[in-house]
C-alpha cells in the first residue's frame, strides 16, 4: 500500500488529469473567455496557485527521494550478483528476494508517479499560458476585423458618393418644396382656424344679445 503522501500526491495527479481535459474541451469563444477571465483575476485561484507550487516543491524532493531509493535497490542487486557469481552459490534465496524485488517495485513506482505529476504540472501551465495567448490573440483580430468592416465601409461610402450627389440634391430639393408646400397649408388651415374662430365668437355674441334681449322682455310682462 502506498504511504499517506504518495496517496495524495496520486490524487493530484489525477486531478491534474481531469483539468486537463476541461482546458482541451473546445468550449465557445464566450464561455472560455470568461473561464479563463475569472481564474486569471479571482485572489482565491491564485493563493490555490501558490499553495500548488509549494505543494510541488514537496514533490520534487519525493521525486528526488525516490530516484536514490532506485538507485540503491539497484545498486544492492547488482553487488548481490556479482557476490552470488563470485562464491558460486545463490546470495540472495527466497523471501529476501522478494523484498528486493519489492523494495524495486515500489520505489519505481513512486518515482513514475512523482516524475508523471511534476511533468503533467508543467504542461497543464503551458497548456494554460498557451490558452490565454490565443484568447488575447483572437480578441485583437476580432478588434482589428472590426476596425477594418468600418474602414472599409468608409471607403465604399467616400466612393460612392460622387456618384450619389445627384441624386441627394434632387432629393434634398424635393424634400425642401414638400416643406414649403406644407408650411403653406399650415398657414392657411391657420387662416380658416382664425376665421372659424372669429364667426364662432360672432355667432357667439350674436346669441348671449339675442337671449338677453329676450330675458328683458320677459321681465317687461
Amino acid at each position: 500500500m502506498m504511504t499517506l503522501y504518495y496517496t495524495l500526491v496520486f490524487a493530484l495527479l489525477m486531478a491534474e488529469m481531469a483539468i486537463f481535459m476541461l482546458l482541451i474541451i473546445p468550449f465557445p469563444f464566450k464561455v472560455r473567455r470568461k473561464i479563463f477571465t475569472f481564474i486569471s483575476e479571482s485572489r482565491l485561484v491564485a493563493k490555490l496557485q501558490y499553495g500548488l507550487k509549494i505543494t510541488f516543491i514537496f514533490i520534487l524532493i519525493l521525486f528526488i527521494d525516490s530516484v536514490n531509493r532506485v538507485y540503491r535497490v539497484q545498486i544492492e542487486l547488482m553487488s548481490n550478483s556479482e557476490s552470488r557469481g563470485s562464491n558460486g552459490a545463490a546470495a540472495i534465496v527466497g523471501h529476501e528476494r522478494t523484498e528486493v524485488q519489492a523494495r524495486k517495485f515500489y520505489s519505481q513506482r513512486n518515482m513514475y508517479l512523482c516524475g508523471f505529476t511534476l511533468f503533467l504540472s508543467l504542461i497543464l501551465n503551458r497548456t494554460y499560458t498557451m490558452i490565454l495567448e490565443i484568447l488575447k490573440l483572437e480578441e485583437r483580430v476580432k478588434a482589428f476585423e472590426s476596425r477594418n468592416s468600418s474602414a472599409l465601409t468608409k471607403e465604399v461610402q467616400q466612393a460612392s458618393e460622387p456618384a450619389e450627389i445627384g441624386g441627394l440634391r434632387n432629393e434634398v430639393d424635393d424634400l425642401q418644396k414638400e416643406l414649403k408646400k406644407k408650411d403653406k397649408d399650415l398657414k392657411a388651415m391657420r387662416s380658416q382656424a382664425d376665421g372659424l374662430s372669429r364667426e364662432y365668437d360672432e355667432l357667439a355674441e350674436k346669441y348671449n344679445n339675442a337671449v338677453g334681449d329676450d330675458g328683458v322682455d320677459k321681465k317687461d310682462i
